[in-house]
């Protein structure tokens, strides 16, 4: 019996493979490819640009290769630092609703408030240099102290009333150093120096540059502004008023640190001042202070000529400045203040005790503490430390310093002509 095949379905069966199903589907991409490149050329190219990009930076994040993804130009803020203090001077902070009194340790941010008393004075230093000596009867606000990540920093401060004397510093191209007042808003260039004033009772407001440049921003009008220019306005004023302000006379004797000795026995000296004479002045005012600041004066006189002697100073420290007045009144800005010291000659070498506290680095500034005799002065890096206390501490914030190493040396000097330097190296990165 012959065997038949028996009647049925047969299914045949074929080994597919995942490499085979992988190479099919790459073919038809590539074939896909080719036929989009000829039909659509540009379309393709920056198609396959933009995949290749996309495909590297995911591959770089699963590696933990790729860096971290920044926002160019975050701002971060910064801390303000008082430099001088003199009478009264309080600090309303942004996050809170008492006032303070004013201490080098306290810190000035953004949103803070600084006010002087009748007799009060401040000094405030930025991180970029920039310096705000606040002067009697005045109020600031500190409306903007940032710097972002390639170091342009950003300072901007309101004068709400009073008088404020800035200078600014060298600081990064694409930085910011704003005043603002009464709704004009000025802006200075580095190395430059202003005085601002802001009466809103009076409703008087001036800015004044007293070096470099400056452009004043108000209501949609700019004025720029150069040594010795000024703008005022009031508040119901369309446009501000430009003017010229006639510059001081120059110093010159005594020079700026100048020492005046005395001999044995003497307890005062007399001390001939003199400055540069200036066209078209009837007079001059001589002012003598024993501070930098002209909170307290010794002598305020109006001078026909350009000299005078001044009897009877006694032995310490003193600063003046001279201003002229033309025959209807009007005075010149206020000069350069002059520092002197009379002292009297020292016979034999004379110890002087001069302590320095650990520097505190604020970025690339540094805050200098320490302690010598009583009545003696201080020098940081050249720089007259503007208060020493009545113990002999000193409190002092360097102008910012560049990067690598740089050295502070700090000298102290009393009236009996002792001499103390203490020096210490310090780097910045």
């Amino acid at each position: 019996m012959s065997e038949r095949p028996k009647q049925g379905i047969y299914v045949a069966w074929k080994t597919v493979t995942y490499r085979s199903v992988l190479l099919m589907l790459l073919a038809g991409t590539l074939l896909f490819g080719v036929v989009m490149h000829f039909a659509f050329p540009q379309f393709t190219d920056s198609t396959a640009k933009a995949a290749g990009h996309y495909t590297t930076g995911l591959l770089e994040k699963v590696a933990g290769l790729a860096p971290p993804i920044q926002k160019p130009g975050v701002s971060v803020s910064q801390q303000a630092h008082f430099t001088a203090l003199d009478g009264t001077v309080k600090v309303k902070k942004s996050n809170g609703n008492s006032w303070i009194n004013a201490d080098y340790g306290v810190p000035l941010e953004k949103g803070d408030v600084v006010q002087t008393g009748a007799e009060g004075m401040a000094k405030v230093v930025f991180n970029d240099g920039t310096n705000y000596t606040v002067k009697q009867d005045s109020l600031i606000v500190i409306e903007e102290n940032s710097a972002n990540d390639q170091q342009q920093t950003n300072v901007a401060v309101a004068v709400t009333t009073g008088t404020v004397d800035l200078t600014t510093a060298t600081y990064v191209q694409g930085s910011k150093s704003q005043v603002i007042v009464a709704g004009a808003k000025a802006s200075l260039a580095p190395d430059s120096s202003a005085m601002v004033h802001n009466d809103p009772r009076g409703d008087q407001h001036e800015i004044l540059v007293k070096k470099g440049s400056g452009n004043i921003e108000r209501n949609g009008e700019t004025v720029r502004l150069s040594d010795w220019e000024k703008v005022s306005f009031q508040s119901q004023s369309k446009n501000m008023d430009r003017g010229k302000e006639v510059g001081p006379p120059t110093p010159i004797t005594p020079g700026n640190m100048m020492p005046i000795f005395v001999t044995a026995g003497e307890k005062s000296k007399d001390v001939e001042f003199a400055w540069t004479p200036m066209a078209n002045a009837t007079g001059y005012r001589l002012r003598i202070s024993h501070n930098p600041y002209f909170s307290s004066l010794l002598l305020d006189r109006n001078i026909e000529t350009a000299n005078v002697v001044v009897t009877g100073l006694p032995q310490g420290a003193y600063y003046w400045m001279i201003q002229s007045f033309d025959a209807g009144g009007k005075q010149s800005a206020e000069s350069e203040k002059n520092r002197f010291t009379i002292i009297p000659k020292a016979k034999e070498k004379v110890d002087l005790s001069l302590d320095i506290d650990p520097f505190i680095q604020h970025g690339h500034v540094i805050e200098v503490t320490g302690k010598t005799e009583a009545g003696a002065r201080v020098m940081v890096n050249g720089r007259e430390v503007p208060i020493v206390g009545d113990d002999g501490s000193f409190h002092f914030f360097t102008p910012p310093l560049p990067n690598g190493e740089n050295m502070i040396t700090v000298t102290a000097q009393n009236s009996k002509g002792g001499v103390n330097t203490r020096q210490e190296k310090i780097v910045i990165q």
